[in-house]
């Protein structure tokens, strides 16, 4: 297990594997079932990531007191439930309490099949990184709550943070990827490196690889940069060798804060190939090579434009 791991693992005398984990979030979009959904995909994925099943849930959740109808808290319920429900996890409980700000999320059990373990030590220099969903969800957020995202386009980043990572996660299985992890807060470097420093050894990426939502770019370029992005950046910034020509929008893009976010994979070099294909044969958001693992110091990246 790396020191940063998407879950907790744990091994019982009998029986298979089981893997722990909680996330929750504040709301990010309007509609109450939409971020139950986003809010439950987002919990669920640290299980994907450790190439785990979703077996069983509690949700949590914060509530305003007296500022928050009771048929909206129902329907955030709902769609976590339904969302839930979809990756074959029952939710069976869960705890409320009163918060100044909105809060909703789940605590996932989840099994291990033989072979299916993905921990970030896995992963290996020569391997290939691949990441299964566009960047951008963070300055996405921002804009929706400024009133700046095109109607259509938030109906795009609502369906892509609502998607599961169960097939990035067989696909990752099927094509023997060695190590993963789920891109979420600390954005595709934050979570690189800590995938790094569990698996002891550096990466490089191309920025010009790495997918983009269509939009994206230009909401950096126009400001609309959360500042838990511009936070990821400071973070990383001394773990990382940067091309001159990557300007700060490239570098806050490649930190955005992400909800929700495909997983990252670690894949050997003559599999690489194989988990493209699974990839796009299960419809995954994205299927991209964006760099590989190398010798090198634990947690160092090397970014490319």
């Amino acid at each position: 297990m790396g020191p940063l791991e998407d879950a907790a693992l744990l091994r019982p005398e009998s029986g298979p594997p089981l893997v722990f984990t909680v996330d929750f979030i504040t709301p990010i979009v309007d509609e109450p079932e939409a971020f139950g959904a986003i809010a439950a995909a987002n919990a669920l994925s640290d299980v994907y990531a450790m190439g785990g099943q979703p077996q069983v849930a509690l949700a949590v959740c914060g509530v305003p007191e007296g500022k928050l109808p009771t048929e909206v808290v129902a329907r955030i319920f709902r769609g976590g439930r339904d969302k839930a429900a979809e990756a074959g996890c029952a939710i069976v409980g869960g705890h409320t309490v009163l918060d100044p700000e909105l809060k909703y999320g789940l605590c996932v059990i989840g099994s291990l099949a033989p072979g299916a373990r993905l921990t970030q030590t896995g992963a290996r220099p020569g391997d290939r990184l691949v990441l299964t969903k566009p960047i951008g969800t963070g300055l996405a957020a921002q804009a929706i709550k400024k009133q700046r995202l095109a109607e259509a386009d938030v109906a795009r980043v609502v369906e892509l943070m609502a998607t599961l990572n169960r097939d990035a996660r067989d696909a990752a299985l099927a094509a023997g990827a060695r190590a993963a992890t789920d891109i979420t807060g600390f954005g595709l470097l934050g979570h690189l490196h800590h995938l790094l420093l569990g698996c002891g050894h550096a990466a490089r990426i191309e920025a010009g690889a790495v997918p983009l939502l269509p939009f994206a770019r230009a909401l950096a370029e126009a400001g609309l940069v959360p500042g838990g992005s511009r936070r990821n950046l400071d973070y990383v910034t001394p773990h990382a060798e940067f091309a001159s020509g990557l300007g700060e929008v490239g570098r806050l893009l490649l930190a955005d804060a992400q909800t929700s976010g495909g997983l990252l994979l670690a894949v050997p070099p003559q599999n690489e190939a194989r988990l493209v294909e699974e990839l796009a044969s299960r419809g995954a958001p994205a299927r991209a090579v964006i760099g590989e693992i190398l010798e090198g110091e634990a947690g160092r990246l090397f970014v490319r434009e």
